[in-house]
């Protein structure tokens, strides 16, 4: 019995031991010292690449881009409206409700929710299903719903059916990739489909 009281002191005494002489040598591991991060290393010397949240990322890359451009027009500038776009953008994906129904060709998507997803669709869908009806491989329907739209893909090419009704509606609003070209276009203040 007296064996095993020693043993567990012993075993305290020894890991408080361990994590005071931790804590002694710094607020953190290498590294982890916040205090001096990023005194003497530019912005991307850690080599990431995703400064937080994803509409403040994008804002961030294109503000580096504007910035680094000596042609960028300042006065023309709207990072307003290019955030209000990435707003939409989140709205679109984490808010809006859609429902599929699978055709025999394609897909149909029922997408609708509150009165600002509503509105969100409203300005999304139609200019990106203009986006999708440059791919001559499908065809793109958009109808203006009461409580929201309907996208309607459909195609001849079962391999390309396949597709659609994998990417769904929200594959299907994230392709084309067009998104950085047109947000750059947007803060440079070039009025880019009416968003």
């Amino acid at each position: 019995m007296q064996l095993k009281i020693v043993l567990a002191v012993l075993g305290i005494v020894g890991g408080s031991a361990i994590a005071l002489a931790q804590t002694m040598q710094s607020n953190h591991g290498d590294g982890m010292d916040h205090v001096t991060h990023g005194q003497d290393k530019p912005a991307d010397a850690f080599g990431l690449t995703e400064p937080g949240q994803g509409a403040f990322a994008a804002l961030s890359e294109v503000v580096r881009f504007l910035e680094a451009d000596p042609e960028t027009a300042w006065s023309r500038v709207d990072l307003t409206g290019l955030r209000a776009h990435l707003v939409d953008m989140d709205r679109l994906i984490t808010d809006t409700v859609v429902s599929e129904t699978e055709l025999p060709d394609g897909i149909s998507a029922l997408a609708t929710g509150d009165i600002e997803t509503r509105a969100t669709l409203r300005r999304m869908v139609p200019a990106h299903a203009a986006q999708l009806m440059r791919d001559g491989r499908w065809a793109v329907e958009v109808s203006v719903l009461e409580n929201g739209m309907e996208l309607r893909v459909t195609s001849d090419d079962p391999a390309v059916v396949a597709r659609i009704k994998g990417l769904g509606f929200f594959g299907l609003m994230a392709s084309q990739d067009h998104h950085r070209k047109h947000h750059l276009m947007m803060a440079r203040g070039n009025d880019v489909h009416a968003h």
